[in-house]
């Protein structure tokens, strides 16, 4: 049986926030062969949209050390698009928690369709208590949604009380720069992106870290991601500008809700806030021993 949707507040911006926008990611950004739900890493060999939104699952499988047959959970797992990957291109056994059920419904059709039904399991749930007992997994993966998470140190208790001694965690996320910063201004333009998201907050490199030894992992290391991720992170901006002025208008008509409307005008204020070098994109692993 199937959890419950989780029903704390914060949960339910998240919900409400992805429910209202599926159709600006349908027509802005993912495609039914991907459905991606995060940015592209580019490089040398992947220099379009779609070939690195890929390429994230790509990077991120090989730093986590994804082979044949590990069981992985993907914490946050939006429509499926990385659980697919990894049970295609890397023989995983994947168990996708989210707790926005139409997303799940969406990732549930999509894996009896392409006979990954048997690889990949979907369940509606938060992922800072998931359904599953100690030691059931060889990766925990959460690409871009720990932001979403208001206790980002139980993610990883919970991480650690699921990964097998020697497992690996790997994390593709947002961080700031610092906390404080030194003008109010600062936080404030930070915040504007973060809440028109449903995202609490997000945390240091420093925090990630402190976080991650409490719960007993080791062998923590953050990598600068910004380079890799700055062409994808630049597309959504300047696509969000040049449609700047239909979602005002849309919005004062009532035709757009207020999730898209801040969707919209989040992206924005994001890749502002990160002209100002008030955060950077890390790609973060540990270990559990």
């Amino acid at each position: 049986m199937q959890p419950r949707t989780p029903t704390r507040p914060a949960l339910q911006e998240v919900i409400a926030y992805y429910d209202k926008t599926q159709f600006d990611y349908k027509i802005a950004w993912l495609n039914e062969e991907n459905l991606a739900v995060h940015f592209g890493f580019y490089d040398r060999e992947h220099t379009h949209h779609d070939a690195a939104l890929l390429n994230t699952n790509k990077i991120m499988a090989s730093k986590a050390g994804v082979a044949a047959g590990m069981r992985v959970l993907d914490a946050g797992c939006g429509q499926g698009g990385s659980s697919f990957w990894l049970a295609r291109h890397a023989g995983a056994k994947t168990m996708g928690i989210s707790p926005v059920g139409s997303q799940i419904s969406k990732a549930h059709a999509v894996a009896q369709r392409r006979g990954l039904s048997d690889a990949c399991a979907f369940v509606v749930g938060d992922f800072c208590s998931v359904p599953a007992a100690d030691e059931s997994f060889d990766v925990v993966w959460a690409c871009e949604s720990l932001c979403h998470a208001a206790d980002k140190a139980l993610f990883y208790q919970e991480a650690a009380r699921l990964l097998k001694p020697g497992g690996r965690l790997v994390i593709a996320e947002y961080t700031r720069r610092q906390r404080p910063f030194h003008l109010e201004a600062q936080e404030k333009l930070l915040m504007d992106w973060l809440n028109r998201w449903a995202i609490p907050d997000i945390s240091t490199v420093a925090e990630h870290t402190a976080y991650a030894e409490a719960a007993g992992l080791q062998n923590l290391a953050a990598e600068d991601f910004t380079r890799y991720a700055f062409i994808s992170l630049k597309n959504l901006y300047k696509i969000s500008l040049r449609w700047s002025w239909a979602n005002s208008l849309l919005r004062l008509l009532r035709i757009r809700s207020a999730e898209q409307y801040n969707n919209l005008r989040g992206s924005i204020k994001q890749f502002e806030a990160l002209q100002q070098d008030l955060w950077q994109y890390s790609l973060i692993t540990a270990q559990k021993n």
